[in-house]
Parts: structure tokens; sequence; C-alpha cells
């Protein structure tokens, strides 16, 4: 159900910021504004609370986001906070946002490595990726992993390309299990 709210809703603020004109004007206050709701308490108890009705729901988020954000995106928020589905405003906002950079073919990239990568490193994974796939830009989350114990993972949606050590040698035990001894 979540899922789905996000995507309808989603799917509509990415329709009307192509007719308008307005992608990258909603794409960076669908950001600031998933920061605010991610990070605000006090403002997702409000909206949650059984005991406020809508109306007063509303006004909360008139009075919050005035003069913050465009009347595209409060009026989105004013007919899902209507229809009873506040909780799902971030979904459809990073729904939204995922929308966006697919359209700009700016790729998210998860790099995985057993040791912090220097910024050589980095910028040749950078390169890498840019000429190997569709994407014009990349943005880049990096974690480190000791039990690697070296190479990288690279996860580009739902693609994964990985090259540590750690998968090397259980490719290999596989492979070594799989022969038969044979004594003479």
């Amino acid at each position: 159900m979540a899922k789905l709210v996000s995507k309808t809703y989603g799917d509509a603020l990415f329709e009307l910021a192509l007719e308008s004109g307005q992608i990258d004007v909603l794409f960076d206050e669908a950001k600031r504004m998933l920061k605010i709701v991610q990070t605000n308490e006090d403002l997702a108890k409000m909206m949650n609370h059984p005991k406020i009705v809508i109306e007063e729901k509303q006004k909360i988020i008139e009075d919050v986001f005035k003069n913050r954000a465009s009347r595209e995106m409060i009026g989105l928020l004013m007919m899902i906070i209507a229809k009873g589905h506040y909780q799902e405003f971030d979904g459809v906002l990073q729904y939204f946002i995922e929308q966006v950079k697919e359209y700009k073919k700016i790729g998210t990239a998860y790099i995985t490595s057993a040791m912090d990568l220097s910024l050589m490193q980095k910028d040749a994974i950078r390169r890498k990726l840019l000429e190997t796939t569709n994407y014009v830009q990349f943005e880049f989350i990096y974690d480190i992993d000791p039990s690697l114990i070296g190479g990288i993972v690279i996860r580009i949606g739902d693609r994964v390309v990985d090259g540590s050590v750690k998968n090397k040698l259980a490719r290999l035990t596989s492979e070594l299990s799989k022969l038969k001894l044979q004594m003479p």
C-alpha cells in the first residue's frame, strides 16, 4: 500500500514538474522538504496524531511551509493529508527524487570497500562508471566493510559488481568443493 501511495503521488508530482517546466525547482524543493520531514520529530507526531483533525493538520502545514515551499508542493501535501497518507509523504518525496534523478541521468552508486579509498581511486571509479553506464553524473555513497578483505563492491540500483576478495574466495571455495579428488 505504501509503495502504491508513494508511486501515485510521486508520479503526479513528476508529471506536474515536467508539464510546468519546474523539474529543477521542485527537485531541489523536494530534497529540502524531505530533510525537514525526516528530521522534525515534533511535526511528525502532530501530523500522525489521531486526535488532531485534518483541517488543523493542513493549517499547521500552511503555517510551517508558507513562503518556504511552492504552492504545488504545499498543494500536494494538503491532498496527501486530506487522504490520510501523511506518514507516506517522505516516501512520495523519495520516489519523486528518484524519478527526477533517472530523468536527468543522475545515478546513485553505493561503493563498499575494505578500507578508505584515496581521491585518485574515487576519481577512477567515477570515470569508469561514467564510461560504462548511461548516467551523466553520479552521487556516491561510500561505506567501509573490513570483512571484504580487499577490493570493492559497487551497487547501482539493482545491479551489483562484487570485486571483493571475500567474494572471490567464496567462489573459489565453491568451485573447489565441486571437484572430486581422484586417487590412482
